[in-house]
This record gives structure tokens, sequence and C-alpha cells, in this order.
């Protein structure tokens, strides 16, 4: 058996970004190398992980790159300034990138005993792609922890894709919530976001259906506005008691805002519009973990995609309770 030191490739110390300025501190001063044995792993600090897999994505048919994306989040991230919306201190450790090695179901198990460790030392987990098949090690790490003692917690998927089609042919990152919602059934919430008509079946929209996911397509948002979802019963019934899960694939976004992952379009998401849909929920609720897929800079355009991505990040490090 693998230690967890041989699991996880420790990021490298130029990523953790320093002006050597105190009037001008950066993230990358924040942030700290970690192990999950670290004694100083204090309840609701943030921890960093990142898959640079994209076999999945390769399995699903898409476009490649996606394995490149955690050292890029990274850089653009760590050189961020701390929110001027806050004054809070935001606790980083930085647990690196899951080792490549094994087969892609290995890697799943060896990402799922990882999100484990970490949400049961109560941590807020930031996960970046990597393919989103590793949406299901980082949600079922989290459904471990907090769907129990009749807890009933949400999980939250952007997406222009259900990604639930079945495992017939092996994982791919098409299969993540298919798995999810046939292993836990309806012990927890799901809510997809932003469902683009040509990129699924109807087939797979119906299992989704069948199995109590919630679905709001493209073109309700875009007649109502993103913000009109959180007068929805299950938005609305949302408690800070309530454990919640963000699993945000990049191509839910538009080409515009996020043309580098493996399968843009024109039509989509607008990043403003997650973020303030995003702001609103981490007031009323207790999210815990936020995974960031699909993002590949080998097809980025001036490293917007994984700009992106970082702000994402950032926001959530900031605007969560």
């Amino acid at each position: 058996m693998m230690s967890e030191k041989t699991l996880l490739t420790p990021t490298l110390p130029q990523y953790f970004f320093s002006k050597n300025d105190p009037e001008d501190p950066r993230l990358g001063e924040y942030a700290k190398p970690a192990q999950l044995e670290s004694n100083d792993l204090s309840k609701n600090s943030f921890a960093v992980i990142g898959y640079p897999d994209d076999e999945g994505i390769r399995l699903g048919g898409g476009r490649t790159g996606a394995s490149e994306a955690p050292k890029m989040i990274r850089q653009f991230l760590y050189k961020m300034t701390p929110s001027l919306k806050s004054v809070k201190t935001v606790p980083i450790f930085d647990f690196g990138d899951l080792h490549h090695h094994g087969d892609l179901a290995k890697r799943h198990q060896d990402a799922l005993d990882i999100a484990i460790k970490l949400h049961a030392r109560e941590l807020r987990v930031i996960s970046f792609g990597g393919g989103h098949d590793y949406g299901y090690s980082d949600v079922a790490g989290f459904l471990k922890k907090y769907a129990q003692n009749g807890k009933k917690p949400l999980v939250i998927n952007f997406d222009a894709h259900l990604d639930v089609r079945p495992t017939t042919n092996g994982f791919s990152s098409g299969t993540p919530f298919f798995r999810l919602l046939t292993e836990f059934g309806s012990s927890f919430q799901f809510v997809e976001i932003g469902l683009q008509p040509q990129c699924n079946s109807r087939k797979h929209l119906e299992w989704a259906q069948n199995h109590g996911a919630e679905l709001f397509d493209l073109a309700t948002i875009e007649q109502d506005g993103l913000l009109s979802l959180l007068q929805n019963d299950t938005f609305k019934n949302l408690t800070l008691e309530t454990p919640v899960f963000v699993s945000f694939d990049i191509d839910a976004l538009s080409a515009t805002d996020a043309g580098g992952c493996s399968q843009a379009w024109v039509t989509g998401l607008k990043t403003v519009d997650c973020l303030n849909f995003l702001a609103a929920l981490y007031k009323r609720s207790n999210v815990r973990g936020l995974g960031i897929y699909e993002v590949s800079p080998p097809l980025d355009r001036d490293n917007q995609t994984s700009k992106t991505a970082a702000l994402l990040a950032h926001h959530f490090l900031f605007e969560t309770k």
C-alpha cells in the first residue's frame, strides 16, 4: 500500500509567490505546504489539492490538456492579493497533487481516500482538476462525512453536461454523477445548473430526473437570471447548517469567459453571474468544498481560463463565512 507521501507530489516552492513586500501581500504567503498528519490543520482552514490527470477526458472522447491545470491555476491564485472586500485571515494548506500511478479506478480511489481525510478534519476543500471524473472522488469524500445522522447535503454541479453516462465502458469524465447517484441514492440533494441541449442525450436527461436530480438548463437561466434559482425550494430551504459541495466544470461558462477547456461553446453561463450566485450561496449555507475541473491550459487563450478558475477559488476563500 502506498503511503500518503507517495500518493501526493508536493507543490513546488516557486508557486508560493511573494512580492517580499509587507504592504503588498500575496496569497502565496498565506498558503503553506501541508501533510494530512499535520497538527495545525484547524477546522475551517482551506485545503488545496490538485489532480493533474486528464485520462478520463480522453476516455470520454474529449480533448486532453487538463493535466496541466493544477499548476497553472495555482500560479495565478497565489499571485493574487487578499480580497479588499474582506479583512479575515485565510489559512491555506496546500497538499500538492495526486501522484499519477496505477489505473484510473485506482487513482479515483486514492483521491477519494484523501478527500475523506480532508473532510474528516473539517477543512474546506478546493480541488483543481484534471478531468471531471475526479468529481466522483471529491463529492463521495464529502458525502461520506456529511450525509449521515439524517442530514441531507446539497451537491451543485455547474456544467453544460449531465455527466451521468453509465459505467458500462469504464470510468470517464462523463460518469461521475452516474456513480454518485447510483452509490449514494437519495442521501443527498443534487442540482445541475447550465445544461445545454446540444451536450446531452434525452435518455441521460430522463435517467437523471428519475434519480432525483433537479436540472436547470441554460435557456431557463438566460430567461430568468441565475439569481432567480435562489427562489427554488431547494435553495430557499438552505440554512447555515446545510453542508454543500460545489462542482464546477469550467465548460459551464461561455467560450468568451473560458475557452480553454475540452469542449467550449459560445453559449454558456457568465462568470460574473456565477460569482454573484455563489456569493449568495456562501452566505446562506455551509459550503465545504469547491471542485474546479476541465481547465486545459494548452487550449487556452492568454491563460484566460486558468485565471477564471483562480478567480473562482479566490472568491470561495474570501466570500465563505
